[in-house]
């Protein structure tokens, strides 16, 4: 009698799981994902996402930083991310490693040339930041927190499609030219039913090292105005810093430099209140 072959049938082996499957995978072990988002550029989006992500972690909680914007990454730089990512054993990318809590993606981890130009249009960017959320090991996260290009276009879209249970930050300056561009970011999320957790009043306030009195830069109360009429909160008004700035270009950490100043506090205070909101 013929002898039937031992082993395993490599027929038997399970399907690999779709893109969209493993996106599913990953997310489910991530508790929170939170967009952060604004209406224009320069107002200091990224740098928010950044010491927002940097508070939350020095909390105690596990927190990614993605950075969608595909364009202009900026998020490795900020956080002083040196090198590119690299497969492990599950054939995943780990994230690049900032402290024992905070891990980070982005594009510019994955280019050996910086300054290389991304020239891609929509289906490219949905397929990259799908990849972002899926073929990497996040593990378990209590936030993702996602760093999204100004405006309403592909990458906050596709943020939108890919993660059903989103919430929106939106980050603006005090200024009427930037506040009319919030509207905007309002609808998009109110448009795609994604909630808001607020908005975030940005470069809110100036105080001058030689008087020790608030210049208001960019006006005032702009946020606090436009989140009253749109019946959202105002999670904060951080102050003017120029020392965020060169951090954020040094890839320093503000918070730990400059730890007590009015802009650390603010920051630390929006990341207690978006533990409550998230936590309950």
């Amino acid at each position: 009698m013929k002898k039937e072959p031992t082993g395993v049938n490599i027929m038997d082996k399970p399907p690999e799981p779709s893109p969209d499957e493993k996106a599913r995978q990953s997310l489910g072990l991530i508790k929170n994902k939170i967009i952060v988002m604004s209406g224009k550029g320069g107002v200091g989006k990224s740098s928010v996402s950044v010491n927002l992500a940097i508070s939350l972690a020095d909390k105690g909680f596990k927190v990614g930083l993605l950075d969608v914007d595909i364009h202009g990454p900026d998020i490795p730089r900020m956080l002083g991310l040196m090198g590119m990512m690299a497969a492990n054993a599950n054939r995943k990318l780990d994230p690049m490693r900032y402290s024992d809590n905070l891990s980070a993606v982005s594009i510019e981890s994955l280019m050996s040339d910086k300054d290389d130009a991304i020239i891609w249009r929509g289906p490219a960017k949905h397929g990259a930041i799908r990849q972002f959320i899926g073929e990497v090991e996040w593990g378990d996260l209590d936030y993702l927190i996602i760093d999204s290009p100004p405006g309403t276009g592909d990458e906050p879209l596709t943020v939108a499609q890919l993660i059903k249970d989103a919430r929106a930050i939106i980050v603006t300056t005090p200024q009427e030219v930037a506040l009319a561009d919030v509207r905007k970011s309002i609808n998009f999320c109110r448009t795609v039913k994604m909630e808001i957790l607020g908005l975030i009043e940005n470069m809110s306030s100036y105080t001058c090292p030689h008087c020790g009195k608030p210049v208001d830069i960019f006006g005032s109360g702009g946020g606090e105005r436009t989140a009253a009429l749109a019946g959202l909160n105002l999670l904060g008004r951080i102050p003017f810093d120029p020392d965020i700035v060169k951090c954020g270009d040094a890839g320093a950490s503000y918070q730990k430099q400059y730890s007590e100043t009015p802009a650390t506090r603010v920051f630390g205070e929006i990341a207690s209140k978006i533990s409550d909101a998230t936590q309950s």
